[in-house]
Formats: C-alpha cells, sequence, structure tokens
C-alpha cells in the first residue's frame, strides 16, 4: 500500500492537538488548584533583606568574656505597604507621640535616599522587652517589620579606653558594599582597630513580595539567599583582674597605669582615669545624653591618659641618660660626680638636688637620683667630641638612641589616637627656642638630663621603657591582641607584634642600671614599694606641674622580679607629689597582684591607703 499524503496531515492535526490538549491542562492546573503558583504570580518584587551579621566577641587573655552582644530590633517601615491602622496604638506601644510618629515616616522623598518602595528605619533601637510586646500586635500594622541587630554590652563594665565602643556610620562612611545608613561602627579603641575583622559580613534573604507588600516566600527557594558571617572574637592580652584592680586603685585618681609582659609586648593592664562604665555607651535611646555628659565632665573620663597624655618623664629618663654614656664610653659604672645640693656652675646653683652622699657610680647615682650626676653627665654627652658651640651635633647623636627606644613618635599599638611624645631636635632648639642666638651651648638644656624641659612621654612609653631594661636591650611593640578567631576556630595572629627591636646598647650596661633600681626600691626613693621576696627594679619620678591647680606629679616605673621578669609598669599620678608617695606603692600592689594573684596581709594596710586616698584637685568636681 502506497503512501497518503491526506494521512500525513491527519496525523500533524492529531500531534499538535494532543500537544495543545496537555498546555491547557498544565495551565488549567498551575491557575485553578496550584496555589504556590497562585502566589508567585501574583509576586510583584523582590525583596532583599538584609541579615545582620553578630559582631565579634572580646575576651581577655584568660578566655574571660569582656565584651558581647545583646538583641536589639530596628523597625522597618515600606510607606506604600502601609494603610489603614490605629496610630496610636502603635505610638504607644513603642511608647512615642504622634508628633515623633509624623517625624519617623516623614523623609525627605526627592533626596534619593529614600523611597516608599523601599524600607526604612521607622523606629530603632528598641530593646527585646518592647519588641516582645510590639511583636504581638504586628499584624495590626501593615508595611511594617522588624529587624533584629546586636549591640554590645560589657559584662565586667571594665576598660571602656582600651575597648572603645561603637556607634552609627556617618554619610562619610556609608559604603553600599559594607555600611548602609543606620549601620555600626567601631568608633574607638578595640572596637575602631580591628573594625574590619570585628563586624562580619552581612548576609541577604531575598523575598519574593505582592502587589500589596504581603511576603510570598523566598526567591528560587532560597537558592539564592547568603548567610551573614559572624565577625571573628578578638582574644586579647589583657588580664581582667589586674585590670580591675588597677582602676579599683585609681579611683579618685587623675593618671594612667600601663602593665607589659616583657618578653612579648602584651600589655597586661591599660589603666586611664577617670574611667567610665562602658554599658554608658552602648546603642540605647538614651546614648546621646550619657555621651554628652561624658564629653562635658571638668575630668574628662573620654579621654585615654594612657595613649594621650604626654608628660615630662622627670627622673625616669635618668636611666636612659646612663645607657647612652656608657655605650659612648664616656663614662664607666665609677664615674664619679660631686654633690652638694645640686648642680653649680661659676658658683651659682642652677639646678637642685637631695640631701645625698656624693655619688661615686652610675648605680648610686641611679639609686639617689642625683639632679647634678645627671646634669653633668648630660653635658658630657651632647659636648663630647664636639666644640662647645656644636652642641646640636652631640644632641642629634643623643636623640638616634632615644628613637631607638620608641620615644619621640607612636609606638604602634592597636588602640587609635596613640600620641608621639615629644624629643626635641636641634633644629628645635636653633630656630625655635634660640633663634636671635648664634649658637646655643649644652648648659642651656640641661634640664633635658633629668627628663624635664620639652621632653614628653605618654605613659605607654615610660612602660615600654621599663620592659626595655628588663629585657636588656630590646623590645616588641606593645600590644592588646593575642589573635583573631573565627567561627570555624580558625586562629590567626597580628605578626607585625612578634618582631623584636634592638635599642642598640650593650647588656651589660643594663645591668649598671638595673643594679642601681634595684636598689631605688631597697633603699632609696621607692621604700614603699619594697616586697621582701619579689626583687623590684623601679625608678622615682617627680614631674613639674605647671598648671598650678595641685601638687607637682607623681611617677614610678618598674619590673619584676630582676631575673627573668614577668611584668613591667609605668605609673603616673597627677598630683601625686613625689614618685614615691603614690605611683610607687601602687605600682607594687600590681605587681604583687600579678604574680601572686593577691596582696600579702602585711600590705593590705597599703592597699586600703591608696584605694581611699582622693587626689582629684578642690577645683574640679567628679562624676560617679
Amino acid at each position: 500500500m502506497g503512501f497518503n499524503p491526506g494521512d500525513r496531515l491527519f496525523y500533524i492535526r492529531i500531534v499538535f492537538f494532543l500537544a495543545g490538549l496537555l498546555l491547557a491542562g498544565r495551565a488549567a492546573y498551575l491557575q485553578l488548584f496550584s496555589k504556590d503558583y497562585k502566589s508567585r504570580s501574583e509576586a510583584a518584587v523582590i525583596d532583599n533583606q538584609v541579615i545582620y551579621p553578630s559582631r565579634g566577641s572580646i575576651f581577655d587573655r584568660n578566655g574571660k568574656l569582656l565584651v558581647t552582644n545583646n538583641p536589639m530590633y530596628d523597625l522597618m517601615v515600606t510607606l506604600n505597604q502601609t494603610s489603614k491602622m490605629d496610630t496610636s496604638a502603635l505610638c504607644g506601644l513603642l511608647g512615642i507621640n504622634k508628633k515623633e510618629f509624623d517625624g519617623a515616616m516623614t523623609k525627605d522623598w526627592k533626596s534619593g535616599k529614600f523611597s516608599k518602595r523601599l524600607p526604612f528605619v521607622f523606629w530603632s533601637k528598641i530593646s527585646p522587652e518592647m519588641y516582645s510586646r510590639l511583636q504581638e500586635s504586628l499584624y495590626m500594622f501593615p508595611g511594617f517589620e522588624p529587624v533584629l541587630r546586636s549591640v554590645r554590652g560589657y559584662p565586667h563594665s571594665s576598660a571602656p579606653h582600651v575597648l572603645g565602643y561603637i556607634r552609627e556610620v556617618n554619610r562619610a562612611e556609608v559604603n553600599d558594599s559594607v555600611y548602609t545608613m543606620g549601620d555600626y561602627i567601631g568608633a574607638s579603641g578595640l572596637e575602631k582597630y580591628y573594625e574590619k575583622d570585628l563586624r562580619g559580613k552581612k548576609g541577604i534573604r531575598k523575598v519574593l513580595k505582592d502587589n500589596l507588600g504581603r511576603e510570598v516566600g523566598d526567591f528560587m527557594e532560597g537558592k539564592e539567599n547568603m548567610a551573614p558571617v559572624s565577625g571573628k572574637a578578638l582574644h586579647t592580652t589583657l588580664d581582667l583582674d589586674l585590670q580591675e584592680y588597677g582602676e579599683a586603685l585609681m579611683q579618685n585618681k587623675i593618671g594612667g597605669i600601663v602593665a607589659i609582659k616583657p618578653d612579648s609586648g602584651q600589655i597586661l593592664a591599660m589603666i586611664s582615669s577617670p574611667f567610665y562604665d562602658p554599658n554608658k555607651l552602648v546603642i540605647h535611646q538614651g546614648r546621646a545624653k550619657a555621651y554628652a555628659e561624658l564629653e562635658t565632665d571638668s575630668l574628662l573620663p573620654l579621654y585615654n591618659r594612657a595613649l594621650q597624655a604626654q608628660y615630662p618623664p622627670g627622673s625616669l629618663f635618668k636611666p636612659v641618660v646612663a645607657l647612652v654614656a656608657l655605650q659612648e664610653g664616656i663614662i664607666t659604672n665609677n664615674h664619679t660626680v660631686r654633690c652638694t645640693g645640686g648642680y653649680y656652675l661659676g658658683g651659682q646653683k642652677l639646678t637642685g638636688c637631695h640631701n645625698h652622699a656624693t655619688c661615686t657610680t652610675v648605680t648610686s647615682a641611679i639609686q639617689h637620683s642625683c639632679n647634678a650626676y645627671f646634669v653633668s653627665v648630660f653635658r658630657d654627652i651632647i659636648d663630647h667630641g664636639h666644640d662647645i658651640t656644636e652642641a646640636g651635633k652631640g644632641l642629634a647623636k643623643f636623640n638616634e638612641y632615644l628613637y631607638r627606644f620608641g620615644l619621640g613618635s607612636p609606638l604602634g599599638v592597636d588602640v587609635p589616637n596613640e600620641k608621639a611624645g615629644n624629643v626635641p631636635t636641634p633644629e628645635y632648639y636653633t630656630t625655635q627656642k634660640f633663634p636671635k642666638e648664634k649658637y646655643w651651648k649644652s648648659i642651656w638644656i640641661r634640664s633635658l638630663g633629668i627628663g624635664q624641659g620639652e621632653l614628653l612621654f605618654t605613659n605607654l612609653q615610660m612602660a615600654n621603657l621599663a620592659a626595655i631594661i628588663a629585657n636588656r636591650g630590646y623590645y616588641y611593640t606593645p600590644h592588646l591582641a593575642r589573635y583573631l578567631e573565627d567561627d570555624q576556630g580558625l586562629k590567626t595572629y597580628p605578626n607585625e607584634y612578634l618582631q623584636r627591636k634592638s635599642v642598640g646598647i650593650d647588656p651589660a650596661h643594663f645591668e649598671t642600671v638595673i643594679e642601681g633600681m634595684e636598689w631605688v626600691v631597697k633603699a632609696g626613693t621607692a621604700r614603699t614599694a619594697y616586697i621582701p621576696d619579689i626583687p623590684i627594679c623601679g625608678k622615682t619620678g617627680t614631674a613639674e606641674n605647671n598648671q598650678g591647680n595641685g601638687e607637682d606629679h607623681s611617677i614610678f616605673f618598674a619590673f619584676a622580679p630582676r631575673e627573668n621578669p614577668q611584668i613591667a609598669i609605668a605609673v603616673y599620678i597627677e598630683n601625686g607629689s613625689w614618685g614615691g608617695t603614690y605611683a610607687a606603692p601602687i605600682a607594687s600592689l600590681m605587681i604583687e597582684k600579678y604574680l601572686r594573684g593577691s596582696i600579702s596581709p602585711e600590705r593590705q594596710y597599703l592597699e586600703k591607703r591608696m584605694m581611699e586616698t582622693n587626689l582629684i584637685p578642690q577645683n574640679k568636681k567628679p562624676r560617679s
């Protein structure tokens, strides 16, 4: 039988009929029976909902939690999805009035920063307690939806200057790939320095919404959603017990304490007093008022005196003068300088001194803190190998040593806003101090030899100087981060703080100076710091108070024990008078607390006296 073309047409028609029937059936099923298709077909927009990551927690060196995250909510609103509702009911739940409601709903729509079709923050910083009341009634307020955020909490209310605080980003910081308006950012302290590590990475949930703004479901069944990545945990070098103890000792005092592990540069404690409870600056509705109160406080509690205050080092500088002179071969340990109550020139007393026997060694000169000795030695350094009219050459060489000690520039600690201190240069004296003179002489800058004049150090630099002496000539950049750890347990270490830095002085010369510093505590100006079974090597200082608002300033730096030192410390107490009066005993109590864990019964009277002493000048009123 042959092929009939008429049959071919018939079959083609049959195929088309069946295909059409199949498509019609599928369409009928989807439209009449499938709820999933019906809801998705009504979807008008894809809403990218931000999922905020949890910010990295911060721990002390022993794993104690210093900074945690507490839940908080922002109430978002999409204006074109709102409809008639009981405005007074929402105001009542949020504790706001009608004027505040209208202000929160009104935006500059022409600016391009807001859209009636996109959600924006209606009310922020809603506490979990308020949210729990609001959640039950949210169905009454179409277009409003909460977003979970987290804010910082401080379980121990300690170390505010170190930890820092967070705040909302400003317009200059907005970067669509990282920050949008309303996001939080580290504003100070470790929060700011390690912002990139602590902040984490936002997640995105792509949600289908219908033309009435109702949520239909996840776009592509959630395949394009991105989970948030939590910020890394920061494990610090701080010893919380030591930090809290130092803060207790510094109550009602102005100044700072910095304690360092000499063998690593790890900061054990960093205290600036007066301080404040960091919980005052957590993100909440009353934060602006709390910040304003702290900012206007006459005692400047927001000011980090450990890093930003720049003080004359006073007699703490004398060991440095001795080390430079010994290294340069200008003196030996048996160098003698006659002292009859001060430094004299041409029969005129230019610098006073304490009553003590003539110092016949560097060791005894440090023990008795002889001004005549160190003015003389300093002048010998400046004038060595030069004509007396070329003092600038000697000072330039002397300053090279100071720079190696980390003086005159920021050390690079991982807390922002560290100050540099000041090391005066030959150019300063030539162009600014003595511009009308043909040349200047070492006698004109003699005060530098005893740590006065234009010399300025930060408390951190003084503590690091103690660490250098403890190490016999080297240091590691002081730092507060031990390591960062992600949520998978992977640890990263700040390698920049593991580099050993030498000051270029023979370790043997340090033993000469250390011997003198031990005698300072045993039988010198720091006998109040003496502990029979803990060999402490230290040096007192008294810095002149040129403000006319109290006593001179009390200074002490030290390390202990003498062999295999475990802690180096510097204490600066404004209006504390002699170095041995307050700074030295406070430092010794910190040392004992760290090495032993407690204060021996025979020294608890000293602890009580230091804690109860109030050194705030009468013209300043401390805040509680």
